[in-house]
């Protein structure tokens, strides 16, 4: 069948049958680190010898099972078990064993359901993580994780070191342990441990380097050495029921005794009818006779030898059942049994008793306990190799786990029915000659669980040194943490070199801290953290419904997933504060590094869904109603024009929103792109970019809009209409003064601002139009001194009070002082003005200093009067003659030239200087009836002046006013007819023009506006940045020249202006 019709698509996208070959054929085998080095070799020339991958072949048991059960099963259970039902009884431990396990189960079944929920390639538990919550939480978890492996291997091999020192050869110690008492033996024996700790790690490290199919070949056989040591242990609980071993153990009175302390376990004996005195004797008393003086506890108590193993018939458990927490250096006595000891006198000869090495409590026991369970993600870590891994993972991890756990609750109450409670609280086996407690249990020699410890702990070790730089690997292949990138590269065959030295310096650490009791918490924190991040991903992708989400593992569910979080947050805390507060503290460090100097990175994470369905609920909440006064804040609309290349043409005024940043609002900048959208996408792509470099250049937090439109007004029209969303959307714009608008070839840039001063005003947004934005400063100066002055005439909902205050907390501004002029009138009390705008100051709680300017009206000078004339002549002669550019500038240049000449004839300078002198009407001051009209009627309107009367000109008389009411334009219909009148052909239009005379309405407004000037500049002159009231837009666009002449002549001679319009509303208030 022909497919001409799609031709276009296939050649940018692949066809189905292609597409569904390629996942039929693909091997979950990640590029590996062999390809990449020939990868990289082939680039500098070298030949490639790229061989075929195989395709995995590993099933559920030998890749996911029995992995698990090897890493699972470790070094605690031999070596601590036994202490830990004998601290913790067996309820308390059993407690602690179900917590644990049901952490890892509840962790093994949200694993299951992300793990099955797409393709996981070699990385396990890192991809898992950094792919469900993002690059910066899995980067963060991913070296949490290493470091807990790295950890782990150091405390395999402090155990490894333990059994070879203490049960194996004793003799081997550099350090003698013989003869020293307390700190001593104990410094003794972690410097044994140090020294030998540091020769095995290097030995690991040496045959890692070497070759990993060595600890590969090796691991069936450590294997083997786990599964037989636990078997002969449930052997050895099954003879007990039969043939109880012969363990004993001696105590006195109740205290246990060392077994090196005593040769019989009696005070005396008879040997051919002579009392002979013992080894014990000799250890209490002075001398070897009879009449010796003794220890008053040995005198007082007597000897008696208990079997140390009574057997899981014996009822033993019911004395095992509850803990018994020690201090330490407390002699382990048995419970139950009398003893006559003085409470007040210390005890004595204590190095003959079996002794407390450290203090007990429960969280302890939880700490050293939990690696005993970690080990849970091995399968996924091999997900590389699996045949089918969305179906191994959830099968084997979680039978591998349901076995470990019924193997461990069954240990806790197996060791609580067989082995005496002395027995088991001794760590070390010093009561019952030296042995390995659980080895006293096993069958048929404790030598078998003493080697199997010994080799299961050693390959522990082995497969520890051997993930763990592979995991720094793979994190610094991703790229997301630049600084161990150099950790990425390895030998030619791909084993990572430089990553294996880091972790070998790593776990160096673990074996200088030489006690495997303080290991143990360490790595604890680290997996906690691990597999709380797994739950937490498991439980945001369920909640969030992502489309994506569709696991083929069904038994999960977001309450499971928070149980199992909440479970690892409570025993981080349980297990040591302030080790889980050091290792929080390392993965929020890592994770604000990454979101800082990291490589972007877009994975489809949860924490990406979790923004949007937060920024959907916060959206919508905000549709609810506008926001409170309190929480009003400038939310930013700036409105750039960029040239032909698409840069922005005012960078300044990005500069100036982020110095209003403080108010932490929205800040959308936008520019429109002339023309069709299918003709011009890429120019508005280019002009987004311009508008995004800009932005990050400034630090400007926000978006950027661009909008193509047939032509620029629209597309400003566009902008303002559509820009935000919801209810996050702008409430104020801001634009800058068109400059050169008096120039023809830019009169339709100052129509344009204009008619977005209108259509703010109709859509009762705040407007901010900075004049001189060039003259701004940048981000990088700074203001050391100076006046950021405030002319309040109208009240415009606070505005004019806010935006200095937020422009302070700006370091530009920040030491700039605030001023406040406000205009008083001549029937104002301006004392009482002023003391009422200091209270009102006050409870704003806004620092300022007060000003009350008294403005009187004045006669209208005849210069006032001309200018105006010039104005509307310009105006009136530019709409009638459609001449070319030059002959404009002709004609406005002989007007220009008239007026001078008039104005010098009717107005001497004696007469200017005294107008000058003279207080006039501000420009707020407007007579009620000429007061620009607003969208809003409840607008507050600009101060009303008391006078109804237009004021008299020099050169015509008295003019009545417009009748009251009537909605006033900044050209009257008077005029407006006139004009039209002037605009008809015939011969006497060209003489209308230079016989007119100025409407009454404009000269008014061009008087206020000047003796308004006259006063800012002279107050002002100085001043950092002059905010000012502005004034509303002409309703009708006949007087759009005029509107723009009366700002130019308000503004003129101030160099920063900032002229605000409020939108209509309070923005500010004095209510907490």
């Amino acid at each position: 069948m022909c497919l001409c019709v799609l031709q276009e698509e296939m050649d940018t996208s692949p066809m189905v049958s292609s597409l569904l070959s390629s996942l039929a054929n693909y091997s979950n085998l990640p590029t590996g680190s062999k390809e990449h080095e020939e990868a990289e070799n082939n680039e500098e020339g070298a030949r490639p010898s790229k061989k075929p991958v195989k395709a995995p072949q590993l099933g559920t048991l030998m890749g996911v099972y029995l992995p698990c059960i090897q890493n699972i099963f470790g070094v605690i259970l031999f070596l601590r078990m036994t202490w830990m039902v004998g601290i913790g009884g067996v309820f308390g431990s059993f407690i602690i064993v179900f917590m644990c396990c049901s952490t890892t189960m509840l962790t093994a079944i949200s694993m299951s359901a992300i793990a099955t929920n797409g393709v996981v390639p070699a990385g396990g538990s890192y991809y898992m993580i950094s792919r469900s919550l993002g690059p910066e939480f899995g980067g963060a978890v991913g070296i949490c994780f290493y470091l807990g492996t790295t950890f782990a291997g150091a405390m395999y091999i402090l155990g490894c070191i333990e059994i070879l020192l203490i049960y194996i050869i004793p003799q081997a110690a550099i350090f003698k342990i013989e003869g020293l008492e307390g700190p001593e033996a104990e410094a003794a024996l972690l410097n044994n441990m140090r020294v030998y700790g540091t020769l095995v790690l290097s030995l690991m490290a040496l045959v890692v380097f070497v070759g990993v199919k060595y600890v590969n070949k090796l691991a069936l056989v450590f294997l083997a050495c786990v599964i037989l040591s636990i078997l002969a242990v449930y052997a050895g609980v099954i003879k007990t029921a039969v043939d109880p071993p012969v363990f004993p153990v001696c105590l006195l009175g109740n205290r246990t005794l060392l077994s090196k302390a005593y040769d019989v376990c009696a005070k005396v004996i008879e040997i051919d009818n002579e009392t002979v005195t013992t080894k014990l004797w000799s250890s209490f008393c002075d001398s070897d006779s009879l009449n010796a003086t003794c220890d008053d506890y040995f005198a007082n108590n007597n000897v008696t030898e208990i079997q140390g193993i009574p057997g899981v018939t014996s009822g033993i458990l019911a004395k095992n059942l509850f803990g018994n927490y020690l201090e330490k250096g407390v002699i382990i006595e048995k419970r139950g049994l009398a003893s006559d000891a003085d409470p007040d006198s210390p005890p004595t000869s204590s190095n003959r008793y079996v002794l407390a090495d450290i203090t007990s409590f429960f969280t302890l026991l939880v700490g050293i306990y939990f690696p005993s369970v970690t080990g849970i993600m091995a399968g996924s870590n091999r997900s590389g190799d699996l045949r089918d891994a969305q179906k191994s993972i959830p099968i084997g991890t979680i039978a591998a786990i349901t076995t470990t756990s019924t193997v461990y609750m069954s240990c806790v109450v197996l060791f609580g029915a067989c082995i005496e409670g002395v027995v088991l609280r001794d760590k070390f086996g010093e009561g019952v000659n030296g042995n390995l407690v659980i080895g006293t249990l096993a069958w048929p020699s404790p030598w078998v669980i003493v080697i199997g410890s010994f080799f299961s702990t050693c390959g522990a070790g082995l497969q520890s040194l051997t993930g763990a730089p592979r995991l720094l690997q793979a994190i610094s292949r991703d790229g997301i943490i630049p600084f161990l990138r150099v950790f990425g590269h390895g030998k030619a065959n791909g084993e990572p070199t430089w990553a294996l030295l880091l972790t070998a310096s790593i776990c160096e650490i673990g074996i200088i801290i030489a006690s495997l009791d303080a290991v143990a918490p360490i790595l604890s924190m680290f997996f906690l953290m691990c597999y709380m991040f797994v739950n937490l991903a498991c439980a945001l992708q369920t909640l969030l419904r992502t489309p994506n989400w569709r696991p083929r593992f069904k038994f999960y569910h977001w309450a499971l997933s928070f149980l199992g979080m909440s479970l690892c947050l409570s025993l981080m805390f349980i297990c040591s504060w302030y080790y889980a507060i050091v290792a929080m503290g390392i993965a929020t460090c890592i994770y604000k590094y990454i979101e800082f100097c990291g490589a972007e990175k877009e994975w489809g994470d949860g924490i990406r869904g979790i923004s949007l369905s937060a920024a959907r609920f916060a959206l919508m909440r905000l549709e609810e109603g506008p926001p409170h006064t309190k929480n009003w804040r400038p939310q930013i609309l700036v409105l750039v024009s960029v040239d032909a290349e698409q840069n922005v043409e005012q960078p300044r005024l990005i500069s100036l929103t982020n110095q209003l940043k403080a108010g932490k609002g929205l800040t959308i900048v936008g520019t429109s792109v002339q023309g069709t959208f299918l003709d011009n996408y890429a120019e508005a792509q280019r002009a987004d970019q311009s508008l995004r470099k800009l932005m990050e250049t400034e630090k400007v937090k926000g978006f950027s809009q661009v909008v193509i439109s047939s032509n620029l007004r629209d597309g400003t029209s566009h902008l303002i209409q559509i820009g935000g969303l919801g209810g996050l959307k702008h409430n104020t714009v801001m634009v800058s003064w068109p400059r050169n608008w008096k120039q023809p070839e830019y009169h339709q840039q100052f129509r344009n601002f204009i008619e977005t001063v209108r259509e703010t005003t109709v859509a009762s947004l705040a407007l901010l139009v900075p004049k001189n934005i060039a003259a701004y400063p940048s981000n990088g100066e700074r203001f050391t001194e100076g006046h950021i002055d405030v002319w309040w005439i109208v009240h415009d909902g606070g505005m004019l009070m806010l935006l200095p205050f937020l422009l302070r907390q700006n370091k530009v501004w920040r030491k700039c002082k605030m001023r406040i002029f406000t205009v008083a009138q001549m029937d104002d009390n301006s004392i009482q003005m002023k003391k009422d705008l200091i209270t009102f100051l006050y409870h704003l709680r806004i620092d300022a200093a007060v000003e009350v300017v008294e403005m009187h009206d004045g006669d209208i000078s005849a210069y006032t009067y001309e200018k105006t004339l010039v104005m509307e002549q310009r105006s009136q002669i530019l709409k009638q003659m459609h001449l070319t550019k030059n002959e404009m500038e002709r004609e406005i240049q002989s007007i220009t030239d008239s007026s001078r000449g008039s104005i010098r004839r009717k107005n001497p300078p004696g007469m200017r200087s005294q107008h000058s002198a003279e207080e006039g009407a501000s420009l707020a001051e407007k007579p009620e009836d000429e007061s620009v009209a607003v969208s809003n009627p409840k607008q507050v309107q600009l101060i009303h002046n008391k006078n109804a009367s237009t004021p008299t000109s020099p050169t015509s008389p008295t003019s009545p006013a417009g009748p009251a009411g009537a909605a006033a334009t900044w050209t009257d219909n008077k005029g407006a007819d006139k004009g039209t009148a002037l605009l008809s052909p015939g011969p006497e239009a060209g003489k209308d023009f230079f016989n007119m005379k100025p409407n009454q309405i404009d000269v008014r407004r061009m008087h206020t506006a000047m003796r308004l000037n006259e006063v800012i500049t002279k107050k002002s002159k100085e001043a950092k940045l002059v905010l000012l009231n502005m004034p509303g837009p002409p309703k009708n666009r006949v007087g759009n020249e005029n509107y723009m002449e009366f700002l130019e002549v308000l503004t003129e001679g101030l160099n920063r202006v900032l002229l605000v319009r409020g939108g209509g509303r309070e923005v500010i208030t004095i209510y907490s």
